[in-house]
């Protein structure tokens, strides 16, 4: 099949404004959309460069003076979780995740206001609609999954799906050589569960359940403690300019 020049995605670069990550910097990013039948592929190869996905859009940072941001991706494989790690694992096995198609429900929207007025009040997100919920849930051509995290029942072992009350949800997709998290969040009032890192050992878990090689963590902020987390899971890789390196 013969691809016209029209097929090619289209690249655009945004205006600077402030970064959320680094004080006093500035960011720019580069961007494209992700539509119709080649959404997907176009998805792993922007992902496998060094882009993250928000709705239709991949974006990846195309800041002039600054190279801060960095790709992050765990290498499912060869990890194996230490003592902390073990730690977060034990403290949760009261919990399942559900693997749910990605519709938008106002008792995630509920979680995800908590959430955002107890960890980000000050970030970009505070004043997301239910309506824009809904539309960084659903909007999406790709395969993206939205898995929530509730308390084992007496039936979960039939079922799949917890009980109770939500306590986190992560919404994710799934690409041809891993997953990648889009977002997550959970429950506030849940102090001293761990809940954001037992998602990602989750999908840890996930990603070798379904035999792909990496878990895509994002950007890891070089200078932001927010972003320290990420490091902690290795071996990992990092987006050079050279290509993905291995940091154990």
């Amino acid at each position: 099949m013969t691809h016209h020049p029209t097929d090619a995605p289209q690249f655009y670069l945004t205006a600077p404004s402030p970064c959320p990550y680094l004080h006093g910097r500035q960011e720019r990013k580069v961007f494209t959309h992700l539509v119709g039948e080649r959404a997907s592929t176009l998805n792993d190869v922007l992902t496998q460069g060094g882009f993250r996905r928000s709705q239709n859009i991949a974006y990846r940072p195309a800041c002039e003076t600054c190279r801060a941001c960095v790709s992050v991706r765990i290498l499912v494989d060869e990890f194996q979780p230490g003592r902390r790690f073990r730690r977060t694992i034990k403290r949760n096995e009261d919990i399942v995740g559900q693997e749910l198609p990605a519709a938008p429900t106002s008792e995630q929207y509920a979680l995800f206001r908590d959430y955002l007025d107890a960890r980000h009040a000050d970030g970009g997100m505070v004043d997301m609609s239910m309506l824009d919920f809904a539309m960084m849930v659903e909007d999406t051509h790709v395969e993206t999954h939205v898995i929530e995290y509730r308390r084992r029942g007496p039936d979960t072992h039939l079922t799949g799906a917890g009980t109770g009350d939500l306590l986190a949800v992560a919404l994710s997709d799934v690409l041809s050589d891993g997953m990648s998290m889009v977002y997550s969040f959970f429950d506030p009032a849940a102090y001293g569960r761990g809940l954001g890192t037992y998602m990602i050992l989750d999908h840890i878990r996930r990603a070798r359940g379904r035999g792909l090689p990496y878990v895509y963590l994002g950007y890891w902020v070089e200078g932001s403690r927010k972003m320290d987390y990420k490091i902690s899971f290795r071996p990992q890789e990092h987006l050079r300019p050279r290509g993905w390196e291995r940091i154990d």
